[in-house]
């Protein structure tokens, strides 16, 4: 097991080498953050490693730290910890980018496209991203019917509330800030960063 800390205001990204040619990123968008696993040192590709081996695709992911499908920012603090799938090599990586594509090609249609996308992402290892602080001016609309399975431990994650500059709430919010702490299992084989911290995993677990 390895881990990572870190910490991003609203806008600000955040980047650290995992090992084997990895990174992890926290990428900002407009409504918070989409965590990412990527190709140290080479051209960004169309998709990354997180993103192949955590579906569903197009919908709601536990990689969106952010207010998209309806979440607010209570609601997204709420979602923790995360645990999320990513492939560990580049080969792994491009077995599952081909099943993907040929997934998109023909659609719901194509099952040994979408068995095989299954088989690939269970087999990859996993990791775990939880929020250890934030600060966040919350949404002042309804939560959504569809969130609420999810985003449960709001209470429970330290968090400081903000009041917004200009005086103007919106229904879902905003987060400003947050320090996190992500988990990764790492497969055999695989060479870790030496700034990351790591701890044996009994074969129990």
């Amino acid at each position: 097991m390895a881990t990572l800390e870190g910490e991003v205001r609203a806008g600000e990204s955040f980047l650290s080498p995992i090992g084997t040619g990895l990174e992890l990123m926290l990428e900002p968008l407009a409504s918070g953050w989409i965590v990412r696993v990527l190709p140290a040192g080479k051209p960004r590709p169309s998709h990354d490693y997180a993103e192949l081996a955590t579906p569903p695709y197009r919908s709601v992911s536990p990689l969106l730290i952010s207010t998209d499908y309806s979440f607010r920012a209570q609601d997204a603090i709420g979602w923790n910890p995360r645990r999320f799938h990513f492939a560990a090599s580049d080969a792994n990586f491009i077995r599952m980018l081909k099943a993907y594509e040929e997934y998109e090609s023909k659609g719901p249609a194509s099952v040994s496209a979408q068995t095989q996308l299954a088989e690939l992402a269970s087999q990859a290892p996993a990791a775990t991203f939880t929020i250890l602080d934030a600060r966040l001016i919350p949404g002042t609309g309804d939560q959504a019917r569809t969130v609420a399975p999810v985003a449960s431990h709001f209470a429970a994650t330290a968090h400081t509330i903000e009041t917004p500059t200009d005086g103007k709430t919106s229904p879902l919010g905003k987060i400003t800030a947050m320090r996190f702490r992500v988990e990764l299992e790492l497969p055999q084989g695989f060479r870790p960063d030496r700034r990351l911290s790591l701890k044996p995993v009994s074969c129990g677990r």
